[in-house]
């Protein structure tokens, strides 16, 4: 078993029924994603068992790690096991955002600003 890799089942991390979909659950995930990578381990998440997945927690667990880590350390460090062909795209919209999003997010708030408070 190499002990360099944090397996973690998202069924375990998540309600009983396996519902993958608040925020609060998503901010879990990331910190024990956040604290591995830190500590010099990869991570594979395993979905098995997640009956429902939501862009509200994978932008916690997942979107996130995106504003301390870079694309090449998360693609080196994090994978992905057990999801669900149709969830596919809700990984690929998170990470997308989270890409634009931390890359340039002065401009993010101040359009948010703007939008809000009038320029």
């Amino acid at each position: 078993m190499n002990t360099n890799i944090e397996n973690l089942k998202i069924k375990d991390l998540v309600p009983a029924g396996g519902t993958a979909v608040s925020s609060d659950d998503g901010d879990i995930l990331f910190a024990k994603i956040k604290d591995s990578i830190q500590n010099g381990k990869s991570v594979e998440l395993d979905f098995s068992g997640v009956t429902l997945i939501t862009t509200a927690y994978l932008n916690s667990a997942i979107g996130q790690l995106y504003s301390l880590f870079t694309s090449d350390q998360l693609n080196n460090s994090l994978k992905l096991k057990n999801v669900a062909d149709e969830d596919k795209i809700l990984f690929k919209r998170v990470i997308l955002r989270a890409k634009e999003y931390f890359a340039h997010k002065k401009g993010f708030e101040d359009s948010a600003d703007n939008a809000f408070y009038g320029g």
